[in-house]
């Protein structure tokens, strides 16, 4: 077993709080509000109007875009609106919005795709795609996407991912104890579209009850359960790939790049559960946790739920909290309201009291060379000076110094000694290159348009 990663954490993992909690449950509310935005890429079009009926099932929004997945309704109803709604991102993204009407009617045009086992991977991948399945474990990358490298890059190996290596969530370490077969079925459905031979199931060395489960329904068929060390961000794809395979994705790279694909587990469930019963992607399973929750829970959830809807089936706070998080306490997202709807990428909502978000941060970034974060960084970073140039807008020494490699997990903000907010300024800088990046590929784009048109005038 290689199993151990160059930097990372040792967090405390605070998952006794739920992880005992089987899934269960959570009726949807009367109204459910679904964005056209929850997965990396293009966002939807809306596809219904106000006052159109919709069905568990119907596609409300969907894109061209190849990069892109479509929304389905998740309940049966009418819409109310399609307005644009705050979102737990950030900002407002236009939603869709539902009367639940309570009965949660399947679309009539849903239909088992068949058997998987006879059908090519080409089929797969557009069977994927239609139940608009992303990555469930936080980064909502379009899945169909991730099964179709070019040529050029044969995979061989997949990677199911159920390390679960953020502190609190437990929603895959469930899914792997109650439903485990079907988490090795999405597998089995994921190696096929891939063209992979192998597939490793990677969990962390602190949840051998998870680790026997699976290994006792593996079948085999090219399937490893395969434990690995215990340490933060052991579940960040690049990682594993290192962790389980010694092979290490070139700065820039993706993962298909030395043959692997890296998925959840939950996607793996939800990709068995759409191809054994014809359901798209409407629901997941959400930790909802925390020291001030009352009854810390793991909830199966309706896509479009509010986040206030789930903490009251966990018995709402034990008192007022000082922060709420869509994730965990390393890489989630905090919100300044629990209107907000749960979405494809949420695996956990967190809240913390008072004293534990409680901290002062630098009116300026106070760095005293100690080299923590470098030690702690397991992509071989400089956070200090990728902070320091993204502070000082220096965002061409950024990009040389590799700052788009960052992924962005928090392991240098947490080693800190001056509680610099390393990684909010790294995303400050990856953002502003993007931004940069896209209007120079916009004026490219205007200076050719130019010039073909003057082409044109001297034909």
């Amino acid at each position: 077993m290689l199993g151990r990663i160059r930097g990372g954490v040792h967090p405390p993992g605070n998952k006794d709080f739920s992880a005992d909690a089987a899934i269960r449950e959570l009726a949807a509310p009367s109204t459910i509000i679904i964005p056209m935005h929850q997965h990396i890429g293009a966002p939807c079009t809306p596809r219904v109007k106000k006052g159109d009926e919709v069905y568990v099932g119907t596609v409300i929004g969907d894109s061209d875009s190849y990069v892109s997945a479509p929304v389905h309704s998740s309940v049966s109803g009418v819409v109310i609106q399609v307005a644009p709604q705050a979102h737990p991102t950030g900002g407002e993204v236009l939603a869709v919005l539902i009367d639940n009407d309570g009965e949660y009617l399947g679309d009539p045009s849903l239909a088992v795709p068949g058997p998987w086992e006879d059908m090519e991977a080409d089929e797969i991948r557009q069977g994927v795609r239609d139940a608009g399945m992303v990555g469930l474990g936080g980064a909502a990358f379009p899945t169909h996407v991730k099964l179709s490298p070019p040529r050029e890059h044969p995979i061989d190996t997949v990677i199911l991912n159920g390390a679960e290596c953020e502190p609190f969530l437990t929603s895959d370490y469930r899914l792997m104890l109650e439903q485990p077969e079907a988490v090795l079925e999405g597998l089995r459905i994921i190696m096929r579209a891939a063209g992979a031979a192998r597939g490793i199931v990677a969990i962390e060395d602190n949840k051998p009850q998870a680790l026997k489960v699976m290994a006792m329904a593996n079948r085999g068929g090219g399937i490893e359960v395969t434990p690995v060390a215990t340490r933060y961000p052991q579940g960040a794809e690049k990682v594993l790939i290192a962790s389980l395979l010694g092979r290490e994705v070139p700065s820039g790279g993706l993962p298909m790049h030395v043959g692997v694909v890296v998925n959840n587990a939950g996607t793996a469930h939800a990709i068995a559960r759409y191809f054994s019963t014809g359901m798209p992607l409407v629901e997941r399973v959400v930790t909802v946790t925390g020291s001030v929750v009352r009854e810390p829970s793991n909830l199966m959830v309706r896509i479009g739920t509010s986040f206030s809807a789930a903490i009251e089936a966990c018995g709402w706070f034990t008192e007022p909290p000082g922060k709420v998080l869509m994730g965990g306490p390393m890489m989630g997202l905090a919100q300044y309201t629990l209107d907000v709807p749960v979405i494809k990428g949420t695996s956990g909502i967190l809240a913390l009291s008072r004293g534990e978000t409680e901290y002062s941060i630098p009116s300026e970034p106070v760095c005293i060379r100690c080299g923590r974060c470098v030690d702690a960084c397991p992509m071989g970073l400089i956070p200090t000076y990728l902070a320091s140039y993204a502070y000082s807008e220096k965002w061409d020494a950024a990009a040389r110094l590799n700052i788009e490699d960052c992924f962005e997990c928090g392991c240098c903000t947490y080693s800190c000694p001056t509680k610099n907010p390393l990684v909010q300024l790294i995303k400050t800088g990856k953002k502003e290159l993007a931004r940069r990046k896209k209007r120079l590929e916009s004026q490219a784009s205007k200076v050719a348009a130019s010039g073909r048109e003057g082409e044109g005038g001297n034909g």
